[in-house]
């Protein structure tokens, strides 16, 4: 009953129902847009600089990501393997062998991130064969190398041409090498692609004096997102001789940026939100103005202040949930059509979200945690509005509410 009368209600005054969920509805909508289209594009973040590298967990041997020398390497030893086995939510890892060596060519030379791989394990779990945009992907005895495409443009280089690699290997031994250009990559991350060079493992073996040495593993989650849950659990069964770290500590740069970024769009949303708590206040206090004397009338015949209370209460709580409701539907087609189809910026753009490190393609996402998030604060601010109400009517006299 107290249900058929709060909608009742509403729809008394059409025109200023209308107005106050078109509020809600156009600050749900905008609000929803912009979370959708901020979390998209720190998911693109996130895959193109952690997930197709670095990956989201790790393990070293204790000491190496303070100071990143071979000779701080690791052996895959039995215990090591068994902690990981027994950590659930670890699927697999990529051995990597990682240095820095100095790039040559015959006129210039440049600081490259030299790493062996895998090169099945990398096709099977980092794809990074589809990120092959010239030549060919390594095959397991290939000799040659995989080259980043911006290091490849900065060197002059092709597929089929040749680089030297120069460096310092395994306790102070000289590595140099000299291997043909099998392909080039492209990475989402520039940052990446100007400094990365791909040899398959036993050739990075041979450059480095590593025969039988990682320098990490690089884990595959089932659940990315659950990273620090697994690598907290995979520490507790991880020897003294090694360390697991997940992402937010292995790129924490990443992560501050993204955090950063998040507070200005939560400004943004509470700008928004304390815009629209306001016209709906000021509909309460209509409300409230316009029924005065009716709702002396119903206390006076016997009707509870609590039963009235909870009634404006749910008038409150309908207009504030319909406009959301509406909001997310209005939302949920255009953040699927940009998810599905990607914003591809043109040249100027693209070159300027690149030297910030991202990829030139604005994506939204579809997580439904965006959507209920949007109601869930509505929802606070519509039951936050009628305390007003509440409290008025509770205190209702109804002899002076019938004389006003």
């Amino acid at each position: 009953m107290i249900f058929k009368l709060a909608w009742r209600n509403l729809w008394r005054n059409k025109r200023r129902t209308f107005i106050t969920m078109a509020s809600v509805f156009f600050a749900v909508i905008l609000s929803t847009l912009m979370s959708g289209f901020k979390e998209g594009s720190y998911k693109g973040m996130i895959n193109s600089m952690v997930g197709s590298y670095t990956g989201f967990a790790q393990v070293h041997a204790d000491g190496y990501w303070d100071e990143k020398t071979l000779d701080n390497s690791l052996q895959l030893s039995d215990s090591l393997l068994m902690a990981m086995e027994s950590t659930e939510g670890i699927v697999d890892f990529l051995p990597r062998v990682e240095s820095f060596a100095l790039s040559a060519t015959e006129t210039k030379t440049k600081g490259a991130m030299v790493v062996g791989i895998d090169v099945e394990k990398e096709k099977l779990y980092s794809k990074l064969n589809e990120r092959v945009s010239a030549g060919e992907y390594l095959s397991k005895e290939d000799d040659g190398a995989l080259l980043g495409k911006g290091l490849a443009e900065y060197l002059s280089l092709s597929f089929g041409d040749t680089i030297v690699l120069f460096g310092q290997g395994y306790h102070g031994t000289t590595a140099a090498g000299k291997y043909p250009v099998k392909g080039i990559v492209k990475f989402g991350s520039p940052e990446l692609s100007k400094q990365l060079v791909f040899l398959n493992l036993n050739q990075a073996d041979l450059l480095y004096s590593t025969e039988g040495l990682l320098s990490s593993l690089v884990l595959k989650l089932d659940d990315p997102e659950s990273s620090t849950e697994i690598v907290n659990e995979l520490k507790q069964h991880l020897p003294e001789a090694y360390e697991a770290m997940d992402w937010f500590e292995l790129v924490p740069e990443l992560n501050q940026l993204i955090e950063s970024d998040r507070v200005e769009g939560y400004v943004f949303m509470f700008i928004l939100y304390m815009v629209i708590s306001f016209g709906m206040f000021g509909t309460v206090l209509m409300m409230l103005a316009e029924r005065k004397y009716e709702s002396g009338v119903l206390v006076a015949i016997g009707m509870k202040r609590q039963k009235l209370a909870i009634m404006v209460w749910m008038e409150v709580m309908i207009i504030s949930l319909l406009g959301a409701f509406f909001g997310m539907l209005g939302a949920f087609p255009v953040c699927l059509y940009f998810y599905i189809n990607p914003i591809q910026f043109g040249e100027e753009m693209g070159k300027m979200m690149e030297e910030y490190g991202m990829e030139a393609v604005l994506q939204t996402s579809i997580d439904p945690d965006i959507f209920i998030t949007q109601a869930v604060i509505v929802a606070v601010i519509g039951s936050l509005i009628a305390i007003y109400p509440l409290v008025n009517l509770l205190k209702l006299n109804a002899i002076k509410a019938m004389r006003s």
